[in-house]
């Protein structure tokens, strides 16, 4: 039988209320959604396109491979959270970001791709390019907050690179790129406002669904991803029953989050944050789910 039990909070999912409900939702879809354009802005002041956090609507460990872990999630971008990545005319010497704080460089994502782009396409043009123009960030979205922040600002980069300087390249080769870089980079490559991500995120299919408006919450704890990921290895991996999420993409976000209210059903990294990050704990309200590795809890706006 498919479903989990999440006792008197998260309830009972089997596989003919799954199947019901999959039904009902097929029929009331709207034939209108559809995969959006970037939103790129040309003005005298240079280019910019805007930089989408995301939620995890759930999260789940399939398996643990090659030292990496395989995943089977629902990723939303969070429409009205965004960082904006601008393109400034400046005459430069070397390669200028503006707007990170104490972050090195070479550690920069934005910079990393930069690199794996000038690598994959061997194209003057990029390095012609940024040398009269230098990279400005209006950050918004909390760094290390569960929101893929600074994923959305690398594959925003890419995205807005492969326009200005006219790139003949794919947004599969595009995605594939980013992937060496960061797991959330081909979702925000391929710019859908929900989809199913899997494998090592390299896999991101496009889920037909009204876009939700949600509430987010990101106390003042940074929760590095590696970190958690490793206390899941060391404390959870064992605990994986992969029947006891199947159906699950098939479901649109709405219904997922009205069938629990238990945040650690959805999202097996919630239980390892809250280990390696015990205030987290205080933080948790009824009702609130938890994105990414953390620390963002969200609900469906009232």
């Amino acid at each position: 039988m498919g479903g989990f039990e999440g006792g008197d909070e998260g309830g009972f999912w089997d596989e003919d209320s799954i199947a019901t409900l999959i039904d009902k939702q097929n029929k009331n879809k709207s034939q209108h959604i559809k995969r959006e354009k970037l939103s790129i802005q040309t003005n005298a002041s240079g280019y910019s396109i805007q930089a989408h956090a995301k939620v995890n609507i759930f999260l789940k460990i399939t398996g643990h491979k090659d030292g990496y872990h395989t995943l089977i999630s629902r990723f939303m971008r969070v429409e009205d959270l965004y960082d904006t990545v601008s393109f400034v005319p400046c005459i430069c010497d070397t390669f200028i970001i503006e707007g990170y704080d104490n972050i090195p460089l070479e550690s920069n994502t934005i910079y990393k791709a930069y690199k794996a782009l000038c690598d994959y396409t061997a194209d003057s043009e990029i390095i012609d390019f940024f040398k009269e123009h230098k990279v400005v960030l209006s950050k918004r979205i909390p760094s290390q907050a569960g929101l893929g922040g600074g994923s959305s600002d690398g594959a925003a980069f890419m995205c807005l690179v492969k326009e200005v300087c006219n790139l003949i390249i794919s947004n599969d080769e595009l995605a594939k790129v980013g992937s060496t870089i960061g797991a959330d980079f081909p979702f925000f490559i391929y710019n859908y406002p929900s989809a199913n991500v899997s494998g090592f995120g390299e896999v991101v299919e496009f889920f037909e669904e009204e876009p939700l408006k949600l509430e987010l919450y990101t106390p003042a704890i940074g929760c590095d991803t590696s970190v958690v990921y490793k206390t899941f290895k060391k404390n959870c991996l064992d605990t994986i029953s992969l029947s006891s999420f199947s159906g699950w993409e098939k479901l649109n976000s709405r219904s997922i989050l009205e069938l629990s209210s238990d945040p650690a059903i959805l999202n097996d990294l919630y239980s390892a944050a809250i280990i390696a990050y015990p205030d987290l704990r205080k933080e948790a309200k009824q009702g609130w789910f938890f994105s990414g590795s953390g620390p963002t809890f969200f609900k469906l706006q009232s």
